[in-house]
């Protein structure tokens, strides 16, 4: 038998691997690198290693959104659940998990993954869908106009940071934060 059929499997950590792989090469060399024999070799990964967790490049884009969105649900959470005001709790953890001057915790992975949002029909439905979950999970508070700027607004500003557009210095980051908190709350 060979050395494979008595080391000890982690198929986890294999596949944690995988996916940090994949978003670095699609980072460094773009989307278009992201093959499947790219990865396998990068990640040093038999490519039926590969294909056990990820059968096609699509399902290695939805296993790195599932991660992504998973992280960020768990985050959303924590700051809701500290937060003692109903009245948009929702946006205000929203502004919390992406207005971050220091860059989003899955900085390097949100960014490949806005990549695949615009040219993956398939993953736009996914995050339209998960969005659309958490509208709806809390309509009757955050649902106001002033809400729904703020998260907007939030969302050009961490757009904005993740193209390292511009540089918004520290005293505006400040002054921003405070208004799109006060207009959660109108």
């Amino acid at each position: 038998m060979s050395k494979a059929h008595h080391r000890k499997k982690h198929p986890e950590a294999v596949r944690r691997q995988v996916l940090a792989v994949a978003a670095r090469l699609s980072l460094e060399k773009g989307p278009a690198s992201v093959t499947l024999d790219a990865v396998s070799q990068a990640a040093g990964v038999s490519k039926g290693g590969l294909l056990h967790h990820f059968p096609n490049k699509l399902s290695l884009l939805d296993g790195l959104f599932d991660d992504v969105t998973q992280n960020l649900d768990r985050v959303l959470a924590e700051r809701m659940k500290v937060d003692p005001e109903p009245k948009g709790r929702f946006t205000r953890a929203y502004i919390g998990a992406f207005f971050q001057p220091e860059g989003l915790e899955d900085g390097e992975r949100w960014k490949v993954l806005t990549v695949a949002l615009i040219s993956e029909p398939h993953l736009r439905d996914r995050w339209r869908e998960w969005f659309d979950r958490h509208l709806v999970e809390n309509i009757g508070t955050d649902s106001s106009l002033d809400a729904t700027l703020a998260r907007y607004a939030v969302d050009g500003l961490w757009l904005d940071d993740l193209l390292g557009v511009s540089v918004i210095d520290t005293a505006m980051r400040a002054t921003l934060l405070k208004r799109l908190l006060d207009m959660s709350r109108l």
